[in-house]
This record gives C-alpha cells, structure tokens and sequence, in this order.
C-alpha cells in the first residue's frame, strides 16, 4: 500500500460496561490471551499495512497505556517522521472540558489532522480483536467510489449500541443502520467500529457537526448521512470481536483455547506484535496438572490448571485448581483454593482455601491488586 493513510485510534470507548477491569487502565489497556493488550491488535493491523501516522486519543487512566507503548519500537513506530502521537483526554487548555462524543474529540485534533500529508484518516476504536488487511479495504474504497468505507462483521449483537448494517449485496452500498440497544441471538451485519474516509471531508463533516452540537458519530454522521454520502460496507470474513463488556471479554478469551481461532487472530494478514518483556520460562513442579490452557511466561504452577488463561508471572501453589478462568499478571492462587468462571486482575491474591466460582454467563470478577 502507498503511505497514504493516517489513523486515529480511540483508546477509551468501553470503559462502563468493563466495570472493575477498566478501573485502572484504559480499554486499550485491557489484557487478552496471556500477554497482549488490545491496542496491539490496532498498532500491528496498521504497521502491517504500512500505515505509520498514529494519533491516540486517551479520555482517562492512560498511564498504563503509555507504559505499554512506550516510544512504540515493538511496532517498529519509533521515527523521525510520522510514528505515534497520544493526545490528553481534554479539548482545551481548561481543566474539566473533557470530551463528550467522537466528534468533540476529533475537533480537538484539527490541528493534527490539517497538516498531515496523508490523503485519508482511518478511524477505529481499541475494543476490537481482528487481523485486518487494510491494503484491501483500501483498495475497495477507490474501487467503489465511497466517501466512508465501514469494517463491518456477521456476529449476534450480544451487546448495547452495536451497529446494525443492511447493504447491497453487489454494490455493498449500505442502506440503513440501526444502532441496536437490546442483545439478540439473530445473526447481523455489524459495524466494526472501523471507518476509512478521505481527510478533506472528515475535516468538512467534523466541523459541520461540532457547529450543530453533534457528539455521536455513529449516529449524527452515519445515520444522517446516508442520503448524502455514499457510504460502503467492508465484510471482514475472518476472526473478529468487538469486546466491550466483562461477559464478551470472557467469551472471547476463551475462544483463544481453540488452535484455529487463535492463529487466525494472530497470523492472518500479518504477525501481531506487543511489548516485550524479558522473563524467565514457565515452572511446572511436581504436582502440577495443565489442561487445554495457555499459559505465559514467568509461571510457577504445582497446582491443577484446566481450560484457563495465566498471564505472565502467575503462581499457582500446591493444591489450587483453576477451571475455566482467567488469572492476570501476577496473580497467586495459594493452597488448595479454588477458582472457576472468574477473572481475576493483575497483583491479585487468593488466599488458602478459599473458593471462587462464577457462572460461564456471569464469571466473577476480582479487581486489581485485591486480596480474596
């Protein structure tokens, strides 16, 4: 692909319906599958296909996501020329005038936006788990004419707000969206989140909007505009999730046990890559049992692990089990306790003999850096 594309991401969106594990960090933030964060399926999407303008509007509790990106080397975005910029979360200089909706935040950034080289701006929030060719999405919009292309996905609208689609089937020209509020077990075509459109007229439509008090971006721009704007629809056919609330995190992290899905999330249009960390391999003492996991680096585990996820540097002593549960960074599971359906955060203790258990529809919970 030429470098012709800039991008802004936006690192907080999810944050109220991820309840204790969006406390202390940003969605962006938020952990999955052992070691990776969800922004680094954002950044290796857009390396892969060679976009390298990076814009990152935070909102709050960002610190932890620049930890993790630091300089952006992982991603090879440490550069003289473009590489990444993180915005603060405020639209002027004045304390308390935080932003309120997508469009009052890329107001903020007209003047990131005015001066950059890059023909086209492609817009994507950091809730979403997918590998991306952006090179062929890229490519469907000069062909189709369109002035906004949207990622979209066939998935059950198991959550609020999810973006419901309907489209030509040949021309994929979209001619009605719903923003759907109630979950539903009917298979949809769903918006991923995902817009690619020309800068010039997402400058035109930012200030038209912001000058009408318009804050929804979904809903003042697409909505309104269908009879203005050709609008097209991009089907993503492999691996993708939006991952917006504690029961779809869930959900989707234990999809990641499956060998299949697992490698088409992470090798499909390219490699995805993190921060990296120097850590010592996993100890499995004597007593240990593990099962259908994935289990990270820095591990010391004498216990029973079965259909879990263990991030980096988890202690999981003599006679503990973990069935069906997700123990972040950190976390020690003492003597013969017993977690099952839960996620527990990173730093979190469980002390001896205590007994966790969720449901696969309501895991438990255990907020970050607490004892149980």
């Amino acid at each position: 692909m030429n470098n012709d594309i800039m991008s802004i991401v936006f690192a907080n969106d999810s944050e109220s319906k991820l309840n204790e594990l969006t406390l202390h960090r940003t969605t962006a933030s938020l952990p999955f599958c052992g070691r990776y964060r969800f922004i680094d399926f954002t950044l290796s999407n857009l390396v892969n296909s060679n976009i390298t303008t990076i814009g990152i509007i935070t909102k709050y509790n960002y610190s932890s996501l620049m930890d993790h990106i630091r300089m952006g080397r992982d991603w090879d975005l440490n550069r003289k020329n473009s590489g990444i910029a993180i915005f603060p979360p405020f639209v002027s200089n004045t304390v308390g005038s935080n932003y309120k909706g997508k469009i009052s935040a890329l107001h903020s950034l007209l003047h990131y936006l005015r001066p950059a080289k890059e023909e086209y701006v492609l817009l994507t929030n950091s809730d979403v788990a997918a590998n991306i060719d952006y090179e062929e999405i890229y490519k469907n919009h000069i062909a189709n004419g369109a002035d906004i292309t949207m990622v979209t996905h066939m998935s059950k609208p198991t959550s609020n707000k999810r973006i419901v689609v309907e489209a030509d089937a040949i021309t994929r020209k979209v001619d009605k969206i719903r923003i759907k509020n109630t979950p539903s077990e009917e298979v949809c075509e769903i918006g991923l989140n995902i817009y690619l459109v020309k800068k010039d007229l997402l400058i035109k439509i930012i200030e038209t909007a912001h000058e009408l008090g318009y804050l929804d971006f979904e809903r003042h721009v697409l909505q309104l505009g269908l009879d203005k704007m050709k609008i097209v629809a991009h089907k993503h056919t492999g691996y993708s999730a939006i991952i917006d609330d504690v029961n779809s995190y869930y959900v989707e992290s234990m999809r990641m046990l499956n060998t299949n899905v697992r490698n088409d999330l992470f090798y499909r249009a390219g490699k995805i890559y993190t921060k990296t960390k120097d850590s010592v391999p996993t100890v499995y003492r004597e007593k240990s049992e593990v099962k259908n996991s994935l289990i990270a680096d820095g591990c010391d585990i004498n216990g029973t692990v079965e259909n879990s996820i263990l991030f980096r540097g988890v202690v999981v002593e003599e006679g503990a089990t973990i069935r069906n549960s997700i123990v972040m960074e950190n976390g020690v599971i003492m003597r013969y306790a017993n977690l099952s359906y839960a996620i527990t955060d990173k730093d979190v203790k469980v002390t001896e003999d205590r007994r966790i258990c969720g449901y696969d529809t309501y895991p438990v919970v255990i907020a970050k850096g607490k004892e149980v």
